[in-house]
């Protein structure tokens, strides 16, 4: 590649139809200020092109001669794990398209409307600047599937293999667990199933995709796994999902108190039970390490400093470029990125991240979490921009926000 592109996000396009890397190129080529744009006709190709240089993106039709999209992407993830893999085709092969699940990032459907492609591109470079250095971006791009509490596991292996499984069941057991419910939403909100709209609940999800989808999702494809490597204790999982699942639900009582519109308001539930979803992705990558800092009391100083000053990387970084990685909507992974930083956010109105991070503050004060030099700081200069509802502030034990009088809009 030229020289010239070496400050550049570099994208490489694969399929072994002429006319439709034509016609990437000319859809393209109004992006060649900022992207260094390369092409390969086939799976062998791409392979040869990628020893000699690397690719920030590789985007990939599935079925071609030779060596075929999900062979090719599958050695991309082995060769080189920091590199984003994304499907384009037209396949419509409901089995092969779910074997591409467990090697792709995301999938997009033929024909792909420009601009969407364009976005995806773009929100790739966006997130590469939540983690600066390759090796941590090594380390999560891997990840699969982020692990299950097993009881929960072993519930929603028990449902699905019943004679008499039930939808409603299912998406509950989805629900009330951070790694099903951020990979059921991976897939509803991609284009490998085709559904109609953006899915915002793993009830919904469940729902539209069918029993039998989700039966051989989980039981063949097996995209739910369960925490193995003991770096986290049940103890601590369960403590981290009732937090979670206590964050959603403040979140949401957030948003509608302020009137947002349903598509807010929902949002704000999903970012609520995913905020911390980085603490799973930082165990799957660190292990013990990770799980002996988990483990200790918080009192030499904020848990996500410590995080960054130990591994480069803190929760909400690490679970916000995964979830980006994985094509959730953007204001679920601002909020996850910014949750203790929100003033780091360009966005200055409410958004899923306002009453998330309200949300989490109140219920970490709730249980007594945040003591001494594990205290953050209330951002005080966010929260004015957000022009809040004085009568209606949520405070709930928090001296730092306001009287504890005025939460009682928030506890009916």
């Amino acid at each position: 590649m030229d020289n010239t592109d070496t400050e550049k996000r570099k994208i490489l396009f694969v399929d072994d139809e002429p006319k439709v890397l034509d016609g990437l190129e000319r859809m393209l080529r109004p992006m060649r200020h900022i992207w260094a744009l390369a092409f390969a006709a086939s799976g062998e190709e791409a392979l040869d092109i990628l020893k000699s240089n690397h690719f920030d993106v590789v985007i990939s039709d599935i079925r071609m001669s030779g060596i075929n999209g999900l062979q090719l992407l599958s050695e991309v993830k082995r060769l080189y794990p920091d590199t984003v893999r994304i499907i384009l085709s037209g396949e419509s092969d409901r089995e092969l398209i779910m074997k591409s699940i467990n090697v792709s990032h995301q999938f997009f459907s033929k024909p792909c409307n420009t601009e969407t492609l364009k976005a995806a591109i773009a929100r790739t470079g966006d997130l590469s600047a939540l983690l600066q250095n390759d090796s941590l971006k090594a380390l999560v791009s891997r990840l699969d599937s982020l692990p299950s509490l097993p009881s929960l596991y072993i519930d929603i292996m028990k449902e699905l293999q019943s004679d008499y499984s039930s939808i409603n069941k299912i998406g509950d057991i989805i629900s009330s667990d951070i790694a099903m419910t951020a990979k059921i939403l991976q897939l509803a909100n991609s284009s490998y199933f085709y559904l109609p709209r953006h899915i915002s609940s793993p009830e919904q999800a469940v729902f539209l995709l069918g029993l039998d989808t989700v039966k051989s999702l989980v039981l063949s494809i097996q995209v739910f796994s369960w925490f193995d490597n003991k770096s986290l204790s049940e103890n601590y999982l369960s403590q981290l999902l009732n937090h979670s699942m206590a964050t959603a639900q403040l979140s949401k009582t957030i948003a509608r108190q302020e009137k947002q519109e349903q598509t807010v308001v929902d949002n704000s539930f999903m970012a609520g039970i995913l905020h911390d979803s980085g603490k799973l992705v930082m165990a799957s990558c660190f292990g013990d390490q990770y799980g002996k800092l988990a483990s200790e009391p918080e009192e030499n100083g904020f848990f996500a400093d410590t995080e960054k000053e130990i591994f480069g990387v803190n929760h909400a970084e690490a679970g916000a470029y995964l979830m980006g990685l994985w094509g959730l909507p953007n204001p679920i992974i601002e909020a996850i990125a910014f949750h203790h930083s929100p003033g780091k956010s360009i966005t200055k109105k409410f958004t899923p991240l306002t009453a998330v991070y309200l949300a989490n503050i109140i219920e970490h004060e709730k249980s007594g979490n945040y003591t001494g030099k594990s205290k953050p700081g209330i951002d005080y200069e966010y929260l004015s921009a957000m022009d809040l509802k004085k009568t209606n502030f949520p405070v709930c034990n928090v001296p730092d926000l306001q009287s504890t009088k005025e939460m009682s809009a928030y506890e009916r």
